[in-house]
């Protein structure tokens, strides 16, 4: 009778729970925030496209993708395009009776009550597809009674409004699935890098066992936990008569084929990419992530890849030159302890299905390392294991040292490959000992590397000898090239790989400019009223000033003086004397005040002599928007990268008006109109003549100076000039014709000295460059103003050359600047002697002259 009474009593207290449930379950119903929220259902179309984020894409100017950032990777699905084979999978691991019920499951509902009884709170749902989805678009994620019962109510609602096709939909487009990939379209490149469709069934359970858990049951962080719950999943398959016996036991031992697959870009240049992301971040806000926003850039495509080619070139041979340094990694073992698999995991599968732990075993067993144990008689695994995890830098592939001899190494590469180095692939690799010196004889293979040593292999562009022994280098390069007349950036290399190190030295490092910064000082000598005919003694001076030390000593890079030259031997030359005595005469003010129009910032200018040696801090974008200034004439341009911004329907949000050079505009005209834009004109901050002077000047620094490699181009329209800072720290080169002007910076994130003066290590990575950006390209070179003259002069004193003189040369003059005849008597006095000339050099320590 007791025992009748207690369950009495029981019984009307689970009614009263459940009456007072549903009571607040009709309070929650007609709650106007649910109305809301099931008014969305009524538009399934409208509801993905709202919900579903999509991440921003950078592109160059031919529309090629070269970047894609947000937090999620998203491609949206139909429900007709879903392969049946993963509706079994997901069924199987998520909601086998997803058909059946009405949006709810009896036995979830019971488990949930349960635990708000004995903890207070929901722990676990038992959720179904249908309550998923209406947690993922409808409401947020916090677990709590009232979420809870309203994710109950809407996922009943659901049900009567969309078919389960439509949920479904809505399912396999949201749902996580880690590393990013948000949805099953986006899960299949990420892992597997194909269409869902063309996924194996092993790979489709292993996707289908993902929403549980995205993080333990990733197959790239814990591929053995994922293959466990791909086997019990498959299981479930065969059980619910989804799969036949063969199919059934071939996926079990199916091996582990995910890897991470990135977005598929079609341009390498992922400082590019950084570069755009934060300006539309700046234009946009976090919303840049999530709108679909696409970016296009001025990047022209084939001159991107010719930078990236020229500056991972220019790396890796200036670090061969400089010789071996060592290897990455020693001792690596051959085997490692094997990992345990989880007892709780690994009991659940067997209770599911016989042989489970050899069938794990099996699966995870790497086919490459059978492969060479056949053949070697020794387990890589380990090895191949260490390999796989080993990123690629500058296309330095990792290898395992696994036989070291005199004249011959033995390494096994990435995927199992083994490849026989010989003497020839290490023929470079004499002992680092400075930057100065490496011995001259390369060390034998056994004094090289060991075994179990990790290495890096170069590609070699040779049928004999495909593979060359490298090492990661140290030293960094950046490239930019723009366009002269519109300042876009039409390539920009910011360092070796950007993996390793997102600085971007070509927006970011503000080095020593050195020599590359001297043409911006003679030009404002030559608008003050030098010629390039001035002679300049080159000379021992002394300063004391406390500004750059109590004395200082500047000298010419050789150590040796030259005695009077003219201003432009002094620059062609690079002559670091004659270039103070240039900025002296100029006045530094002055200076500082004229070489700011080429867009230079004057606050990064110190106000003393060691400005004229390039004592100024630029970024290689700021110093080649000061050359495009120089090479279109002088125009005053803004260099930029991004062009225009669209969101996802192609709608334009953003478009760049900078400036734009036109030669052909009336004087008084302010803009011009380029494809429907208005562009403002461009305006001319610099004397013309002093501009065109100033290249004929460049052009000998190729045909006579620093610059000589730069003839392999064979084109006459090339100027340019050489850059090297105090103890050879940093090297550049700047150069141009009239369409292109590109710049480069070779160095080390930490100043030291690479060894090398800019001709050797920065001219040949922008000679490689340019052979691409002006192939096909005809020959442009700035058209003379008028105002100048070319007269015959005296190469020693500078003044007109008398009649018949054998030794004579041509040079360019200002019309009103013709130097005076030479006279009967050869003098080798005086430069300049005007009354304005003597006034200006009055204020010039007589040392100096």
């Amino acid at each position: 009778m007791k025992k009748i009474i207690r369950n009495l009593i029981w019984l009307g207290i689970a009614g009263a729970g459940v009456g007072g449930v549903w009571a607040l379950a009709i309070v929650l119903y007609f709650w106007p925030g649910l109305h809301e929220e099931v008014a969305q259902l009524q538009n399934v179309e409208a509801l993905l496209s709202e919900q579903l984020e999509m991440p921003m894409r950078v592109y160059s100017s031919e529309g090629l993708l070269i970047s894609e950032f947000g937090e999620h990777r998203r491609t949206r699905i139909s429900y007709d395009d879903i392969p049946r084979r993963y509706v079994d999978a997901l069924l199987a691991a998520e909601d086998a009776s997803y058909y059946d019920h009405p949006g709810v499951d009896i036995r979830g509902l019971i488990r949930a009550a349960y635990q708000l009884v004995s903890t207070g709170e929901i722990q676990s749902g038992g959720s179904t597809i249908t309550m998923q989805v209406a947690r993922n678009y409808l409401l947020t994620r916090d677990r709590t009674f009232a979420r809870k019962l309203r994710e109950i109510l809407l996922s009943l609602r659901m049900e009567q409004l969309l078919s389960k096709q439509e949920i479904l939909e809505l399912y396999v487009n949201k749902i996580y699935l880690g590393h990013r990939a948000y949805g099953i379209v986006a899960a299949s490149q990420v892992y597997y890098g194909k269409p869902l469709q063309d996924l194996t069934l092993p790979q489709i359970a292993m996707i289908a066992g993902l929403p549980k858990a995205p993080s333990s049951y990733n197959p790239l962080a814990n591929p053995r936990r994922a293959l466990i719950r791909r086997n019990w999943i498959l299981s479930r398959m065969y059980l619910l008569g989804k799969v036949d016996d063969i199919s059934y036991e071939e996926s079990l031992r199916a091996p582990v084929t995910a890897r991470f697959h990135p977005t598929d870009v079609e341009v390498e240049a992922p400082y590019v990419g950084e570069s755009a992301r934060q300006f539309a971040l700046e234009k946009f806000g976090d919303q840049a992530y999530t709108r679909g926003l696409k970016v296009y850039t001025s990047i022209d495509a084939e001159q991107q890849k010719a930078a990236n080619r020229a500056i991972n070139k220019g790396i890796l041979d200036y670090d061969q030159r400089r010789g071996w340094r060592g290897v990455e990694r020693s001792d690596i073992p051959l085997q490692q302890e094997e990992e345990s698999l989880e007892t709780d995991t690994l009991a659940q599968l067997e209770a599911e299905q016989s042989g489970g732990l050899e069938q794990v075993r099996e699966a995870l067993s790497d086919p490459r390392a059978e492969r060479l144990q056949q053949e070697y008689g020794e387990d890589f695994s380990n090895w191949l294991r260490v390999l796989d995890q080993t990123p690629v830098y500058g296309g330095l592939q990792p290898a395992i040292v696994m036989a070291a001899e005199s004249e011959h190494l033995r390494v096994l590469r990435r995927g199992g490959e083994v490849v026989e180095l010989p003497k020839e692939a290490f023929a470079w690799a004499g002992r680092y000992h400075s930057p100065f010196w490496k011995d001259r004889q390369p060390l034998p293979g056994d004094r090289l590397a060991s075994r179990g040593d990790l290495v890096r292999l170069r590609p070699n562009n040779s049928a004999d000898l495909p593979w060359m022994l490298a090492q990661l280098p140290s030293l960094e390069a950046a490239l930019v090239a723009m366009e002269t007349d519109s300042g876009q950036v039409k390539a920009l290399v910011g360092g070796f790989d950007f993996t390793e190190s997102r600085f971007n030295r070509a927006e970011q490092a503000a080095r020593q400019a050195g020599s590359v910064f001297k043409p911006f000082v003679y030009l404002a000598a030559l608008e003050k009223g030098y010629t390039p005919a001035t002679i300049i003694n080159d000379a021992p001076v002394v300063f004391e000033d406390q500004a750059l030390e109590d004395v200082w000593r500047p000298q010419n890079s050789s150590g040796t003086f030259y005695g009077p030259t003219r201003l432009r031997e002094g620059l062609y030359r690079s002559r670091n004397l004659i270039s103070i005595r240039v900025l002296n005469y100029v006045g530094i003010s002055r200076a500082i005040n004229y070489i700011a129009q080429f867009g230079l910032d004057s606050a990064a200018m110190p106000r003393d002599l060691s400005l004229a040696l390039g004592s100024a801090n630029f970024t290689p974008f700021d110093m080649n928007q000061a050359y495009a200034t120089l090479a279109n004439g002088g125009y005053a341009i803004e260099g930029h990268l991004v062009t225009h911004i669209e969101n996802s329907e192609g709608e334009k949000l953003f478009q760049a008006i900078h400036p734009r050079v036109c030669r052909n505009c009336e004087s008084d005209q302010e803009s011009i109109e380029l494809k429907g834009i208005e562009y403002p004109v461009a305006q001319r901050s610099v004397d013309d003549r002093a501009i065109y002077t100033m290249h004929s000047i460049l052009r000998d620094v190729i045909d006579e100076g620093t610059g000589q490699r730069a003839l392999a181009l064979q084109r006459d329209d090339i100027r340019g000039k050489t850059g090297t800072t105090n103890e050879l720290n940093d090297a550049w080169f700047a150069g141009f014709n009239r369409d292109v002007v590109a710049t480069v910076w070779a160095g080390f994130d930490q100043p030291e000295t690479t060894g090398e003066y800019g001709a050797n290590l920065a001219l040949p990575m922008w000679i490689d460059f340019m052979r691409v950006a002006l192939e096909g390209q005809p020959q442009r070179t700035m058209d003379r103003p008028e105002g100048l003259v070319t007269v015959r002069i005296d190469p020693e004193t500078g003044l007109r050359a008398r009649p018949g003189q054998d030794n004579a040369i041509f040079e360019l003059f200002y019309q009103e600047r013709v130097p005076e005849a030479l006279p009967a008597t050869r003098s080798r006095s005086g430069t300049l002697d005007s009354e304005q000339d003597r006034e200006d050099n009055q204020s010039a320590p007589e040392a100096l002259f």
